[in-house]
């Protein structure tokens, strides 16, 4: 028997704090299709330490995970499997420094039956009456970690970008993800969806990158009106640029890796008075970044 969208989830209609919400902003942050530097997972991770939360809907896992794709971890000891990481899709009621709520949809991107996890989705955004969606989102580009992360942004209504955006891309076909198809159907549906894309160096996108963490909370902060807390995450983004700066400094073929990408950032913000990517310069590769960097955050991890 094929599902429903509405067979695909379960309200906790009991929990009291749904009779705080009132037009709440929905925040979707799932693991699966590309978080470079953990930038959306350790965001996760940091809301969900610092604030009030608890979950009002699940999703129904076994209808929209394929477990041979993204296998959950067994524990096996003395002779028996004694533990299991269950997956869960849910949506927490979180409640911002100032007291307001929103909604904050975590866990691993479903598999399969995008189209009715959309519907699903869009069925609890009218139960609830959310006046916003914001989509997290950390991609791996040629940008140096010495210069300010930029950020991709896209919205179902130009009006909802910031004033000053550009488009620096242009068309171009990316690999479809179930957070990309949510945000067009609820364009084509007249529904108010903003994405963030934070640009993570390529070299560090194996890497947790703490700085991508405190610029996708804060791009939804100042999007969404929240007050949300960076606070831990500053101090943990410094030690990462401590870390690269002593690197950089033993490594001088790296140094010269990024040196490149300095140029590059410095020209195309010299041109037009943005912090994206200059395309016209040339840049080593992807792989020739990784190779090198991939070698000294190894020596990285064996100092400890």
């Amino acid at each position: 028997m094929t599902a429903e969208p509405g067979d695909l989830y379960e309200l906790h209609l009991e929990v009291p704090q749904l009779d705080e919400l009132n037009e709440p902003v929905l925040v979707h942050a799932l693991d699966g299709y590309v978080d470079a530097g953990s930038g959306v997972s350790l965001a996760v991770a940091h809301l969900l330490e610092k604030l009030p939360h608890t979950v009002i809907a699940t999703f129904d896992v076994d209808q929209l995970l394929d477990y041979r794709s993204r296998r959950p971890t067994l524990t096996f000891s003395r002779n028996a499997f004694t533990d299991y990481e269950t997956p869960q899709l849910v949506i927490h009621h979180v409640t911002d420094e100032a007291g307001v709520p929103f909604l904050l949809l975590t866990g691993p991107e479903p598999d399969v039956l995008w189209e009715r996890f959309v519907s699903a989705v869009g069925q609890i955004v009218d139960r609830f009456a959310v006046r916003l969606t914001v989509g997290l989102m950390a991609i791996p580009m040629a940008v140096p970690h010495t210069r300010p992360t930029g950020m991709s942004v896209h919205a179902t209504r130009s009006d909802l970008l910031p004033p000053d955006q550009q488009d620096w891309v242009g068309t171009v076909q990316v690999p479809g993800h179930a957070t990309g198809l949510l945000e067009f159907r609820f364009g084509q549906e007249g529904r108010d969806a903003i994405g963030f894309a934070a640009h993570v160096p390529h070299y560090v996108a194996r890497s947790e990158f703490p700085e991508t963490a405190r610029q996708l909370i804060q791009a939804l902060s100042d999007t969404s009106g929240l007050l949300l807390p960076t606070a831990g995450l500053d101090e943990e983004a410094a030690k990462v640029q401590l870390q690269l700066a002593e690197q950089l400094r033993d490594n001088p073929e790296v140094a010269q890796v990024v040196e490149a990408l300095e140029q590059q950032y410095d020209t195309f913000v010299s041109a037009t008075g943005r912090g994206l990517l200059a395309r016209s310069a040339p840049l080593p590769t992807a792989d020739e970044l990784g190779a090198q960097f991939e070698a000294f955050l190894a020596e990285r991890d064996t100092r400890g």
